[in-house]
């Protein structure tokens, strides 16, 4: 069978490329199709692949820093590649990807961690960019257009699969189609639980410092309450949030992978303060046996027990995650169920639940298209002209 996978495009090392990086296990003679690669900034694992990339490629305005500039383009970079030699398109996408052209004999698989944030939320996509102030003159005609682009391309889709039941049931509101849910796979053998004298009274973030992450809601509540605070990772919110921090909050910037497990493992407990469509982070550090404080809407409550795994807030306020963050340390938390709640993600689940909705949607693909169409005659002439009024 001949397989292709298509990206949006590979210039970080997020929760989504760590998906495209697990499909492409399920298949690891496939191509990598995607609009722009920076193999500095993304996932190692990728240079060992068979990327192709679009025209965006050899723009400068497409570079790592300056993509979000170049967003009218995108569609036409994904439109433009040729698919028609292929059994099976499998496409891992926040944006983009899913609006790839096959043929009506291929299978088109959208693997959506949700409708894409700069067209339906673009407060959140926005936020922080250094380039905000100059979009914002194009943003009202450009964002019309790219929904009707959006939900004109999610028609190309032959099957969905959502990460979350929240991210669902975004595209059962947007796209008016239904997906199969299937949570997007946690390395657990990469993250292991500390000695308990090991662990710390600090508190950790691990995410990208962007607007919607809402790190600086962290910042706040841990300066507010003297407490310890490590932050994991870089971003154009990252000058800001520095200005923010009180003496007690440390940026660690961009850690190697093991880095990271390291601190998950011996932190009080992981903060995700912001609304996720799902969120691999919380996951990862119940596999180090820590719990987690995270606010109470996205996918967060989809893998956060509040009161057995972690705690969930309510509102985004430094006073409501200052609570939470003073009643996480009286739970009984045991690392090793923790641990094993994770464990319930992990990355063999996913190939297993993956395989067997591609085996699926495959042999579904193959009947309809091999389906004769039906075809009645209408009585009259006029009858045809009212069907397409």
């Amino acid at each position: 069978m001949r397989v292709a996978l298509v990206h949006d495009d590979l210039v970080q090392a997020g929760g989504a490329e760590r998906v495209t990086a697990c499909l492409h296990d399920l298949f690891p003679q496939a191509p990598l199709y995607t609009s722009i690669y920076d193999p500095r900034g993304t996932l190692p694992c990728f240079a060992t692949m068979d990327v192709r990339t679009s025209f965006l490629q050899r723009w400068p305005l497409a570079s790592h820093r300056l993509h979000k500039l170049a967003l009218p383009f995108f569609p036409a970079a994904f439109e433009e590649f040729d698919f028609s030699n292929y059994d099976l398109v499998l496409s891992c996408t926040t944006r983009f990807a899913k609006g790839v052209i096959t043929q009506p004999e291929t299978c088109h698989v959208c693997y959506c961690h949700t409708p894409p944030r700069f067209a339906w939320r673009p407060n959140d996509y926005f936020v922080g960019s250094p380039h905000a102030r100059l979009l914002t003159p194009f943003m009202r005609g450009m964002m019309r257009d790219l929904r009707v682009w959006d939900i004109a391309s999610s028609q190309r889709v032959d099957y969905f699969a959502a990460n979350s039941h929240n991210v669902a049931r975004r595209i059962r509101k947007v796209y008016r189609r239904e997906s199969t849910v299937i949570y997007p796979p946690v390395q657990t053998s990469r993250f292991l639980p500390a000695p308990a004298h090991e662990i710390g009274p600090h508190f950790l973030i691990v995410s990208r410092l962007v607007g919607y992450k809402r790190v600086d809601l962290a910042i706040e509540a841990c300066n507010q309450l003297g407490l310890p605070l490590r932050v994991i990772g870089t971003g154009p919110e990252e000058a800001a949030l520095r200005r923010l921090a009180g003496p007690g909050v440390t940026f660690l910037g961009r850690v190697p992978d093991g880095a990271v497990a390291a601190e998950m493992a011996r932190c009080r407990a992981l903060i995700f303060p912001g609304e996720e469509d799902f969120g691999l982070t919380p996951l990862e550090a119940m596999a180090c046996g820590r719990p987690v404080v995270a606010y109470g809407a996205g996918g967060a409550v989809e893998t956060v027990v509040d009161g057995v795994t972690g705690v969930l807030f309510a509102q985004q306020t430094p006073e409501c995650l200052g609570a939470a963050l003073q009643v996480v340390g009286t739970l009984p938390t045991p690392p090793g169920a923790l641990r094993a709640h994770a464990e319930r993600f992990d990355t063999a689940s996913f190939m297993r639940q993956m395989s067997a909705f591609l085996d699926e949607a495959l042999e579904q693909h193959r009947r309809t298209y091999q389906m004769p169409l039906e075809w009645t005659s209408p009585d009259r002439p006029e009858d045809l002209v009212g069907r397409f009024r």
